[in-house]
């Protein structure tokens, strides 16, 4: 195949990876495309002055009551988990868990995405909880039936009473579909009734729960959609909404539409369906008023929360500094990723509030005291850091140190132009608040990485641009009836100039995300994985030796690419295979922050190559590492480490491995251990060995995780040799820590007619010489499956693994290697498989074992 043919097949084969990684975020910014377009023309006759003017007459009681219903309808909330967990059996403080329920909830209201949002909460929280993966997933999976059937239940029941404005989305079909949606959750409430055994939903079971609970979940989910209704109505002009029956019909239709949309909060989809359910097309006295009240309900019931959660943090954080010790790791967890939540929220509010007018009593006061230069360079700059912030939140969720820094400086500055710019104290409050909450929660952003190397996301790119859209939305309706002049762009003025400052904002803007994604994209390309060379095999050879676990030595195979941090003070060895960029177990290397570091750089090099980051074989103790960075964790096998101190040939249960070792003795077996120094030169007698070995086991050499019969490997660690009469008859390349804390062997080769019990008399042999040399632990290796339950409730990965463990000797001996390992009494420690959130598990599976097996063909042909 000529060069030009493969490139053009690797980019036939990414192809579709690429689609399905842009499809979602490109659909949500094509949908809020189009839903911004729709209201352009609904609005054509409605001034910005006009919606804003309605705004700002809403009375004190209205928002009182409005506020009265948020405050309940996020308390309503709560009793999701609270069900959810006494339903699995697992009930936990009410204050706690209410605590989780808000933050998640004021999270997935505003940005969307409530199942991705809020389980990915619901996870960090629940997990320092003591909750298990299966427990976390049947909590989330609660919720969000909760959820969906209280929208069903409410909505069905609308349509079916009340008649659906004609114009709407599904107005043709409202009674239909009213008893579709009313029938989902009455067949939920009378399921265990009607079906007593699970239903099978292809490789999925599902089991009704009881009446009683299902009730519970119904009644919880429609009182939260009714409240989160009322909030709207009470902010509504009676004359416009009319009767509440009514007003419930559009707005049910209305937020059914924004969640299909998948848009963030169903922004400009909702407004886009409630303005068409009331007729305000081309209605200037409907559609202001409307228009102002939607704009009032974002704020009460979508940022009045997010304000509140920013509030909670800081009260965590200045407690915790009080007491001087670390805020709870439950909710530490959570930080950087609310407090980039908040810091893309409040980026935002400085995009959109440039857009749009001042306020003219504000601005007539301004005029006297501020010259004109100092506000058009505020309202300029505060865009422009509307702009950054977006960015800089990426930076806060990767925990970059520098973006912490920026982030803080930006928001206290953004305060100071928004006051400048038309002395809007409700922005600077807001950005001063998120300031005071994020600058005690330094120790959260630890990473002196460069921003320009962090990976952007399709999503976070789709959200940035989907904001900037917006912006540019707000800019054509606050002046739409000013008509455009090349000449505006140099015109400054207090009193008219409201749309070049806008204009020249927008501009600003778009000009530095256009710059940082230049910038972004121009930077020095990164090498693809290539073998390691000697030098970089040299600067790994010190941190191998004091890493506690012999693993780490694999290195030395010289098949995986080594990733170093800058100091060389750890690395992580790595192969790719297919989309998974595979690590072998945990970052190799004393310096914590290092390793941790580590983790952070390996998952971003593989996602700007469009790949997975996987670690295979992780150990308990490194889990932290994972989970901080968002991955999930699977427990792949339980790894068997002989306690050296106890071992020993006395007492029955060791009789047969006694009598062994007694009897090869008498037959002439030697056990020699071989300096690495003179390995090289035995190794042409060892090769026969090799060779005979692989020809009686139909087998070919593995890598990656397994070492193979390569002089320049062997070469570089000792060997232990089994002699018989002169002549090697088994032999094992020895792994062992300076520090003695672990022995352990890699490549095990042994002739095919050689005595019987011959591998177990090179095991006990090495074992008693590992504890003569002062070693604590020998290391068997891991078992694969091992410990694994087949549990109802386990997840169905364990459950999967652990049928093939207990029927699946026709293909692997996984009992049968369990078994023999178990006879030396080692002390079973699990190891793990970290992979991102929503990765395709049996892909990385397979791209696992092709990398063993060298090739999926060698999975096959063993």
């Amino acid at each position: 195949m000529t060069a030009e043919k493969a490139a053009e097949a690797a980019v036939r084969a990414g192809l579709p990876a690429l689609l399905r990684r842009w499809a979602g975020p490109l659909f949500s910014v094509a949908v809020l495309c189009l839903a911004l377009w729709a209201l352009h023309r609904l609005l054509a006759e409605v001034s910005y002055r006009e919606v804003r003017g309605y705004f700002h007459q809403l009375g004190h009681g209205q928002v009182a009551l409005a506020v009265l219903l948020t405050v309940l309808g996020y308390a309503v909330t709560t009793l999701y988990d609270r069900f959810a967990l006494r339903a699995i059996g697992r009930p936990l403080p009410y204050r706690r868990v209410s605590l989780i329920a808000f933050v998640s909830y004021a999270f997935s209201n505003t940005l969307g995405m409530a199942l991705l949002v809020s389980g990915s909460i619901r996870y960090r929280f629940y997990m320092q909880a003591g909750l298990g993966n299966a427990e976390i997933a049947r909590v989330v999976l609660y919720t969000t039936t909760a959820f969906w059937l209280g929208l069903c239940a409410l909505t069905g029941v609308t349509l079916l009473l009340v008649p659906v404005p004609p114009g709407l989305p599904f107005a043709a079909a409202g009674r239909p579909l009213g008893v579709l949606l009313a029938a989902i959750p009455l067949l939920w409430i009378g399921g265990r009734l009607l079906w007593r055994r699970p239903l099978g939903l292809g490789r999925w079971r599902l089991a009704p729960p009881p009446p009683a609970q299902a009730l519970r979940q119904v009644l919880v989910g429609a009182l939260d959609w009714g409240l989160a209704a009322g909030v709207l109505y009470v902010l509504m002009p009676e004359a416009v909404a009319g009767g509440f029956g009514h007003f419930l019909a559009i707005f049910v239709l209305a937020q059914l539409a924004g969640l299909v949309s998948h848009v963030p909060g169903g922004l400009g989809v909702f407004e886009t369906v409630m303005l068409a359910g009331f007729g305000a097309s081309g209605q200037q006295a409907l559609a202001a008023p409307i228009l102002g009240s939607l704009a009032a309900f974002r704020i009460v019931y979508y940022l009045l929360p997010l304000c509140a959660a920013a509030v909670l943090v800081t009260l965590r954080e200045a407690r915790g500094l009080r007491r001087r010790a670390l805020l709870a790791p439950w909710f530490t967890a959570l930080l950087p990723p609310l407090f980039a939540g908040l810091t893309l929220v409040c980026g935002a509010i400085l995009l959109f509030s440039g857009a749009t007018l001042g306020l003219p009593g504000r601005m007539a006061v301004l005029r006297e005291v501020v010259p004109l230069p100092l506000l058009e360079v505020s309202h300029f700059m505060a865009s422009v850091i509307g702009m950054l912030l977006l960015i800089l939140a990426r930076g806060l969720q990767r925990r970059l140190d520098a973006a912490y820094v920026l982030t803080l400086v930006l928001l206290v500055a953004g305060a100071v132009f928004s006051l400048l710019k038309g002395i809007d104290y409700e922005e600077a409050a807001l950005l001063l608040l998120l300031a005071l909450a994020l600058a005690p929660a330094h120790r959260q952003f630890y990473r002196r990485a460069s921003l320009f190397g962090t990976s952007f996301s399709a999503g976070w790119i789709a959200a940035i641009v989907a904001v900037l859209v917006c912006a540019g939305w707000l800019v054509a309706f606050s002046y739409r009836h000013v008509e455009y002049d090349s000449s505006m762009w140099w015109e400054f003025s207090f009193r008219y100039g409201g749309a070049p400052r806008a204009l020249r904002a927008l501009v600003g803007a778009a000009a530095v995300g256009l710059l940082f994604a230049a910038a972004h994209l121009i930077r020095a390309a990164r090498p693809r994985p290539q073998p390691p060379t000697g030098a970089e095999l040299e600067r790994a050879l010190p941190l191998l030796g004091r890493f506690p676990s012999t693993q780490a030595q694999l290195a030395l195979m010289g098949d995986k690419s080594l990733l170093f941090d800058a100091h060389d003070r750890a690395f992580v060895m790595y192969a790719v295979e297919g989309r998974s960029w595979v690590a072998l177990g945990d970052p190799v290397g004393a310096d914590e922050a290092a390793r941790r570091e580590l983790v952070w750089s390996f998952r971003e090099l593989s996602e700007r190559a469009g790949g997975w980051p996987v670690f295979y074989q992780v150990r308990p103790q490194d889990l932290d590492l994972y989970l901080e960075v968002g991955m999930r964790l699977l427990k792949i096998g339980e790894e068997a480490r002989v306690p050296l101190d106890r071992f020993n040939l006395d007492g029955k249960s060791k009789k047969v491995l006694r009598n062994t070792v007694n009897r090869l003795h008498r037959e002439g077996l030697a056990l020699e251990i071989v300096p690495a120094e003179r390995v090289g030169a035995l190794l042409p007698r060892l090769r026969p060995v090799s060779d005979a070995w692989l020809r009686d086991k139909r087998v070919r050499e593995k890598r990656f995780s397994l070492g193979a019969f390569d002089p320049a490997y062997l070469a570089r660690t000792p060997m232990a040799v089994v002699w018989q009469g002169g002549e090697p008859v088994a032999f094992a390349n020895l792994l062992l820590c300076e520090t003695k804390e672990e022995a352990s062997v890699d490549l095990m080769r042994h002739v095919p007619d050689g005595p019987a019990g011959l591998m177990d008399y090179l095991f006990v042999e090495l074992m008693q010489w590992a504890r003569s040399e002062g070693y604590r632990w020998f290391n068997l290796g891991m078992a694969p499956l091992s410990g694994l339950q087949n549990r109802r409730l386990a997840p169905l990965w364990m459950r999967f693994g652990a049928l093939v463990f207990g029927r699946g000797e026709r293909f692997y001996n996984f009992r049968g290697l369990h078994r023999y390992k178990d006879k030396f009494d080692p002390e079973w420690e699990p190891r793990y498989l970290a992979v991102p959130a929503g990765v395709a598990l049996p892909v990385v599976l397979a791209n696992v074992a092709g990398l063993i097996a060298g090739g999926l063909a060698g999975v096959v042909r063993r």
